[in-house]
């Protein structure tokens, strides 16, 4: 099944098991290579603790966030058709800018370089760069996998295609540099998604899980698991919700934010260890 039915499968399910009061649990598609974020056995897992709860569109298919200059940049997929790059006031959740998407791209992770935003798009090879401040289209570039995340270390960029390898590009020609193979305990860890640059490690959200693990860039071993389960309540549920997926930091502050697709909230998190 593609991710597209799948996407379109589980936002069916959810809303029938939200009305029924259900939880839904998601098993590993047996995708090949898919290790189990918890079997981790030597690898840190952090918990979390809530600083602050903001609003967030349940209408976004959130597919890649960024926060930079007090405002947090968003790019939406979902339905073709439904895809955008939004600049949106983190306080109230307001969109400020849109940019939709052509119905013909399905959009996927961004990223700010400089004063570009970088846009990815799912199965159709082709990204897209805009003006940071106006959201102008200023060109397109392709890519020979599919785009699912990305984001930068401030030399290369940095972009999943759902499997267990991560992409380096030139961020003046995009050409592919270099790869990256992630793996954890339990051998190569697929399925990442959403990814952001935090303190020298790659955050990557695992597609289907509640876990985003963190990743050195040397390497590729996972050395950190996040595990956000019970993030959003089931007083939060009463609407079709999808997978968590979206995190955000904030350089300047140390403020690491996450969210997920069609979630009616976006949170403010501070790790806490479990040693």
């Amino acid at each position: 099944m593609s991710k597209f039915m799948n996407r379109l499968v589980r936002i069916f399910i959810v809303g029938l098991l939200g009305l029924a009061g259900g939880v839904l649990v998601f098993a590993c598609l047996n995708l090949q290579g898919c290790s189990s974020p918890g079997n981790s056995n030597s690898i840190p897992v952090y918990s979390y603790n809530i600083v602050n709860t903001y609003p967030h569109d349940p209408h976004a298919f959130t597919q890649g966030l960024v926060f930079e200059d007090g405002f947090l940049y968003e790019g939406t997929g979902g339905l073709y058709g439904n895809s955008s790059l939004r600049k949106v006031e983190l306080e109230t959740g307001n969109i400020l800018q849109i940019r939709k998407l052509s119905s013909e791209f399905f959009g996927e992770g961004i990223t700010i370089y400089g004063n570009k935003v970088i846009q990815l798009t799912w199965q159709s090879h082709v990204g897209f760069v805009y003006d940071k401040n106006s959201l102008e289209l200023l060109q397109e570039f392709n890519y020979s996998t599919e785009g699912w995340g990305i984001t930068h270390d401030g030399q290369h960029l940095i972009m999943s295609d759902g499997t267990s390898t991560l992409h380096f590009l030139d961020p003046q020609t995009f050409e592919e540099i270099g790869q990256l193979d992630v793996s954890g305990d339990g051998g190569p860890v697929s399925r990442l998604n959403e990814l952001e640059y935090v303190q020298g490690k790659i955050y990557a959200n695992v597609w289907q899980t509640d876990r985003i693990a963190i990743i050195a860039p040397a390497t590729g071993r996972v050395v950190g698991w996040i595990d956000l389960e019970g993030l959003l309540t089931a007083e939060d549920r009463t609407e079709p919700v999808d997978v968590l997926n979206g995190v955000a930091y904030d350089a300047d502050n140390d403020r690491l934010f996450v969210t997920g697709k069609l979630w009616p909230k976006l949170f403010e998190i501070e790790l806490v260890s479990s040693k």
